[in-house]
């Protein structure tokens, strides 16, 4: 029990890292937060910094994910604590558990007073290991949104809802016979409601207007 707690609490401070905070000060010498959105994520830094450090930014928060669980999930030894009743073994189950508290720790950072991202990177990270193909499709999706109306965080809501939606098409519609769907799917759906929860100021900026956009020109000093 408590080598699990200690894959939880090391995930989450994995996922804790204020990436776009390191960022923003290393390149402008300026706390992300005050600036642009306030959010301590990779598209206020794509708004305020330009797509080059926002892009970085963004890579960087996935990698989170991507450690989580392929790396400190590998810290877990011996067995299970409680019955797993899941269709994964044991230690796939660990990797999914470690990636969740890495998006936890991307959300509410103990190291930025429990106020980061919104959770999209780290959990794309995160993800893309469990679910590879959903989550190329929310890429697609991604992209198609983000270029069709320029909102990052469009993009990003349209992309989490995506892939449980996807799950849910492939296997039950075309007959895909997805590892751990009934496991896995829920994970999704709580993960895209996080995303939406994290995400309800914009939603509220996009209703009215005030959403920044996002533009690929150069950022001017």
């Amino acid at each position: 029990m408590l080598n699990l707690v200690f894959i939880a609490v090391l995930s989450y401070l994995v996922g804790s890292i204020p990436t776009s905070i390191i960022m923003s000060k290393l390149v402008k010498g300026i706390d992300i937060r005050h600036h642009g959105s306030g959010n301590a994520g990779g598209s206020n830094v794509f708004r305020v910094l330009g797509w080059k450090y926002g892009l970085s930014v963004i890579l960087l928060d996935a990698l989170k994910g991507v450690i989580a669980v392929l790396f400190v999930s590998r810290l877990y030894f011996g067995n299970f604590p409680f019955p797993n009743s899941t269709p994964f073994d044991d230690f796939t189950l660990v990797q999914i558990i470690a990636g969740i508290f890495a998006v936890l720790g991307h959300i509410w950072t103990i190291f930025a007073g429990f106020k980061g991202g919104k959770g999209i990177a780290t959990g794309l990270g995160f993800l893309v290991s469990i679910v590879t193909v959903d989550m190329l499709l929310g890429l697609v999706v991604f992209a198609i949104v983000v270029s069709i109306s320029k909102y990052i965080s469009l993009g990003s809501l349209s992309a989490a809802v995506s892939v449980p939606l996807f799950m849910i098409i492939r296997e039950n519609i075309f007959g895909v016979d997805i590892s751990g769907y009934h496991t896995i799917l829920p994970f999704t759906v709580f993960l895209a409601l996080l995303v939406t929860y994290t995400h309800k100021t914009n939603l509220s900026r996009i209703l009215n207007g005030s959403e920044n956009k996002i533009s690929l020109s150069k950022k001017k000093n």
